[in-house]
């Protein structure tokens, strides 16, 4: 893994100070910025999550400087929960972050959960964000159908066993979903990949080398 410079900082969020942590690396130049976004903060989830984590030690593996960031209203962040809408505009204030700090660099979109619900719908419409990945879509909760819209590469990480996005739900919206597009099910694994987070970082790194996935 590159070596980690950490910087625990403060964006300029639109509805106040947003708490967030900013991995870099010693390369000037990376390929790459990334953004990773959490699960729902009303349910627990900030950006120390270890679905957040492992997909952003996974990003830095790569050499990509990544950001982590809790939406508002969650620990140290200002204001209050908007259910998805405001939080879209924490998603916006992260990626100008990361634009000022690695300007002309492409910028990989990830989130967990309601961070992949909030965090692709705004990573799909920026042209700044070259490719998204979604963990644990929480299909049977939440509408991801704006994803049909979105020509961008994506990778979609799900557990067998997610219990807020069935199998059989993933694998109805992904069939639906412009290429380029990859699915990887985790097999065994809940929503949270409890006993497999490995997996997250085999499945990014993988997608990331370009590899070929198996017919």
């Amino acid at each position: 893994m590159a070596a980690v410079f950490h910087r625990s900082l403060f964006l300029a969020g639109p509805a106040g100070r947003l708490e967030a942590t900013l991995w870099t690396t010693p390369d000037p130049d990376p390929k790459f910025a990334a953004v990773v976004c959490h699960p729902h903060p009303l349910y627990g989830g900030t950006m120390h999550n270890k679905v957040v984590y492992q997909a952003a030690k996974s990003l830095h593996r790569r050499g990509a400087p990544v950001l982590r960031f809790n939406f508002r209203g969650t620990e140290q962040s200002e204001g209050e929960h908007d259910r998805g809408t405001g939080e879209q505009d924490d998603v916006r204030a992260a990626l100008d972050y990361m634009a000022a700090e690695f300007p002309a660099r492409p910028i990989l979109l990830a989130g967990f959960s309601f961070g992949a619900w909030v965090g692709l719908r705004v990573g799909c419409g920026d042209a700044r964000v070259t490719k998204v990945i979604g963990l644990g879509l929480p299909v049977d909760n939440l509408d991801l159908s704006y994803l049909r819209a979105c020509a961008k590469p994506k990778l979609i990480i799900q557990g067998g066993n997610d219990q807020f996005g069935a199998r059989a739900s993933v694998e109805a919206l992904f069939a639906t979903l412009p290429e380029p597009k990859r699915l990887v099910i985790v097999e065994g694994a809940d929503h949270f990949f409890t006993g497999h987070l490995d997996a997250i970082g085999t499945a990014i790194g993988k997608w990331l080398d370009g590899d070929k996935p198996q017919a």
